[in-house]
């Protein structure tokens, strides 16, 4: 994991294609903007267990309809 800091208004830049923007910096909470591809998934990572079940749905989605 690369571990940097940066100061509202600055950007971070991921590749060619994807920004992450400081846009706010207030009480101890940070606000991102992030640009991305629409093909490019983006998640909050709040709640690991609600992440884990909707993957293992999608899963067993792909499961059903390969064996269709």
């Amino acid at each position: 994991m690369l571990v940097i800091s940066r100061k509202e208004g600055e950007k971070i830049r991921i590749g060619r294609d994807i920004t992450i923007s400081i846009l706010d910096i207030k009480n101890g909470r940070v606000s991102i903007g992030i640009s991305a591809p629409a093909a490019i998934p983006i998640e909050r990572m709040t709640d690991e267990k609600k992440l884990k079940e909707k993957a293992d749905l999608v899963e067993s989605v792909k499961d059903k309809t390969k064996s269709s």
